[in-house]
């Protein structure tokens, strides 16, 4: 087991906590980290882009002028792509960017996650984390206290009143255990969760 030191929300120190070594001491490899990190960006990207080609643009059934005579280039069509208002050559088309990841890699690589804040020292650990108000001054309090930068806070379950108190706060991302995934762990330099959470993240995985 990995040791920790647990605190209150007022970062007052509680001992220590034992986290599971098959969770948070797991060797990092980036290769796995880069796969699955470049998945959950693809997925993220819509891919709905579409540009008309010369079948789609309106008009240009009429020649704009008698092939020979004018004096002007030949022309047969005002939906040529040389022309202004024209159709666009190999535009993109509405696409898919997913990219397959199997589910034991994404384990693994939240893991790899997590056992490298633990060991860069970026993991904070907490007995319990709520709120009495809806209150931003409440939370930097908080973050105040245990000289949080850019946290990434994890919780047991969805908590209204911590969710509106983070909210205004730049760089702060509140998120379940459910929920929480690889690259917010490794976008955010603090890590703050409870014990609670940590319990699921170990239902989770295991």
């Amino acid at each position: 087991m990995s040791a920790i030191s647990l605190f209150d929300q007022q970062s007052n120190s509680l001992g220590e906590y034992e986290l599971p070594e098959d969770i948070f001491n797991v060797p990092v490899k980036p290769e796995i980290l880069n796969s699955v990190v470049k998945a959950h960006l693809a997925a993220g990207r819509l891919g709905t882009v579409s540009y008309k080609n010369r079948a789609n643009i309106r008009g240009g059934g009429k020649k704009p002028w008698r092939q020979k005579g004018t004096g002007r280039a030949r022309a047969g069509t005002v939906r040529s792509p040389l022309w202004a208002g024209g159709a666009v050559i190999h535009g993109p088309k509405p696409r898919a960017y997913a990219k397959k990841v199997n589910r034991k890699t994404k384990r693994l690589a939240l893991k790899m996650a997590l056992s490298g804040k633990y060991r860069d020292s970026e993991l904070i650990l907490v007995d319990r984390l709520s709120l009495d108000r809806p209150k931003t001054r409440d939370f930097a309090e908080i973050q105040n206290s245990f000289q949080l930068n850019k946290p990434l806070i994890v919780v047991s379950k969805k908590d209204t009143h911590l969710d509106l108190a983070t909210r205004n706060i730049p760089g702060v991302k509140l998120v379940t255990a459910e929920n929480v995934n690889t690259y917010d762990i490794l976008k955010y330099e603090h890590l703050v969760l409870t014990t609670e959470s940590v319990e699921k993240i170990k239902e989770r995985l295991q």
